[in-house]
Parts: C-alpha cells; sequence; structure tokens
C-alpha cells in the first residue's frame, strides 16, 4: 500500500512539473516581456538639458536636437556662429508640446537641421514666466493668436522676427510642415541677413511703444468694451459651454472680464452655465481642487485630460466671482 501510494505520489508531481515546464517554456518563447530580453540600451542622445531640474526640460535631454537651456551660453554661441536662435516654450502637461516633441525633436532628420542651421533653446514657461511672457506678446501681436509649444527665432541678440505654435511634421491643418518652415527660415536668414536683424529691432520697438502707450491709458473707451463683450459673446458654445471650439482651455480673464460686465445678462447666464457644466462633467476635478482640459473633442466628458497648474487660482477666482453673481 505505502510503495503504491508512493509511486502514485511520484507519477503526479512528475506530471505536474512536467505541466509546469511546458507553460514557462510556452510562456519564454511567445512572452514578450521574456527573462531572456535584454535589458535596453540607454538612449544615444543625451544633450545639456540633461543637467537641468526642470521636468519639462528634462523630457528633451535625450533628443537629438542639440538642446540649449536659456542663458549666456546659447547666447554666445549664437553670436559666435552668426546664427539665429530657435526658441521652443511650453510646460511638462502640454498635450500638443508632446505632440512636437514627437514628431519633430524626436526625429533625426528635424533634428540634423536644427542642430545644422539655429541654435537651439528649450523653456518651460512654469520655471522662467518672465521669457514666454515677452515672446508670447509678440507671437500673439504678429499672429492674432498664441499659445503652447510656442515657436519663436531669434536674431543672435535675442529680437524676435518669426514666432508661431505648434507646427506639424508634415503639411496639414493648412499648415507649412516644420521641416519646410526651419529650412525657409535658415535660407532666409542667410539671404537677408541684415533686413531680418532691421525688422527685428523695429518689432521690438514697436512692442515697446504699444506697452508703454496701454501703459499711460488712465481710462478704457466704452466702445472697446462693447466690443470685446459682442466678440466674446460671438464665440460662446451653448450647448458645451466655453468660448470657441475644441480644444477648450479655461479662460480665466475671459470670465473676470464678464463678471465685471455685469449689466449684460444675458452674458451672466451664459457665465454661470459654462462653469456649472465645466464642473458637472469633470472638467473641473474637485477632488484635486484643479481644472484641467479636454485634449481634442470638444465634449469633456470623456478622457484623458490635462493638468493645468498656471491659471488655477485664477479659474477658481473667477469662478467665485460669478457664483457671487449669480446668487
Amino acid at each position: 500500500m505505502t510503495a503504491l501510494w508512493f509511486i502514485t505520489v511520484s507519477r503526479w508531481v512528475a506530471t505536474s512539473r512536467f505541466r509546469f515546464g511546458i507553460l514557462a517554456l510556452t510562456w519564454l518563447v511567445t512572452s514578450t516581456h521574456t527573462v531572456a530580453e535584454p535589458t535596453p540600451a540607454a538612449s544615444e542622445h543625451t544633450n545639456r538639458l540633461a543637467r537641468e531640474k526642470s521636468p519639462y526640460l528634462l523630457q528633451h535631454a535625450h533628443n537629438p536636437v542639440d538642446w540649449y537651456p536659456w542663458g549666456e551660453e546659447a547666447f554666445a554661441e549664437a553670436r559666435r556662429e552668426n546664427k539665429p536662435i530657435f526658441l521652443s516654450i511650453g510646460y511638462s502637461t502640454c498635450h500638443w508640446c508632446h505632440v512636437m516633441a514627437h514628431e519633430s525633436f524626436e526625429s533625426e532628420d528635424v533634428a540634423a537641421i536644427m542642430n545644422r542651421e539655429f541654435v537651439n533653446i528649450k523653456v518651460d514657461r512654469e520655471e522662467r514666466p518672465d521669457v514666454d511672457r515677452v515672446y508670447m506678446t509678440f507671437v500673439q501681436a504678429t499672429t492674432g493668436g498664441g499659445g503652447w509649444p510656442m515657436s519663436v527665432w531669434l536674431t543672435p541678440d535675442l529680437k524676435p522676427f518669426v514666432g508661431g505654435t505648434y507646427f506639424p511634421s508634415e503639411d496639414r491643418y493648412g499648415q507649412p510642415g516644420f521641416k519646410k518652415v526651419l529650412e525657409r527660415i535658415a535660407t532666409a536668414w542667410k539671404e537677408n541677413h541684415e533686413k531680418i536683424i532691421e525688422q527685428g529691432g523695429k518689432i521690438v520697438t514697436a512692442l515697446r511703444e504699444s506697452q508703454a502707450g496701454a501703459a499711460g491709458e488712465s481710462k478704457i473707451d466704452a466702445k472697446i468694451l462693447d466690443a470685446a463683450y459682442e466678440q466674446i459673446a460671438r464665440s460662446y458654445d451653448p450647448k458645451e459651454g466655453g468660448f470657441g471650439d475644441a480644444p477648450k482651455f479655461p479662460r480665466p480673464v475671459t470670465l473676470n472680464f464678464l463678471s465685471r460686465f455685469y449689466a449684460a445678462c444675458t452674458i451672466i447666464s451664459g457665465e454661470v452655465f459654462t462653469v456649472t457644466r465645466s464642473i458637472v462633467t469633470g472638467m473641473c476635478r474637485i477632488s484635486k481642487k484643479c481644472f484641467t482640459i479636454r485634449r481634442n473633442s470638444p465634449s469633456r466628458t470623456s478622457t484623458p485630460f490635462k493638468l493645468l497648474r498656471i491659471d488655477n487660482m485664477n479659474q477658481w477666482r473667477a469662478t467665485f466671482s460669478i457664483t457671487s453673481l449669480a446668487t
């Protein structure tokens, strides 16, 4: 009896081990994460951003682009080589910043043009809001819009002469491909170098005069306020809330303006709808005490969301201001 029991158990153990061995071998052969798979090698590219502390800059530390952080080293290189500067400004949670990085800044072909023709500087707008503010003023004044990633080309003495935001890798969205833009600007710099420098100086002077004139005005004409109201009212989305088309970003400045335009009752109700729908559909994540945006869809009911860290305080202030008007 003892011998029979021993033989039975031995057979069960042997069979179990055999089955386990077959299963283990199958997993080793078919799995995409086998123990025999070598550890991926480190990136072959490492640029100066690897020495930075900003999470956004560190995300670009292994791009093939020869990035510089904002500073004298980059400025001196541009002066020494007499090259224009390509300035790229973004932040770590910016969706289109990541899209442009993947499409263009991780491309060997694009990087070759950038490294050959420009001194390339990457800036985190959350680390250097002062730099962001200066060049965003230029982009908004010359293109009528702004946003991130912000792409600006500068003379070696930091005067802007061309600006924009996201550029696709190839021609689409009614925009030229980024490589085409790079090549055109590089050619223009070589052929009309002095004219571009002169143009950059004139642009800076005009912007300074504009800002100085605005600072000296003590009162805004009522017609300007009415025109602003009409423009905002035309862009209001009565179905989904917010203003303009997707992607919709929180616009605390707009809501602050409308809350002060309290005599226009229809706009007050529009504000309340915008904020209420934001809260109800998830644009405002109360649990995280922050506002987020839906990336590409007009509806805010689906993921993914991205976190906006910069405008949250202003958005909350606008919300409380509107709530107090509505009660």
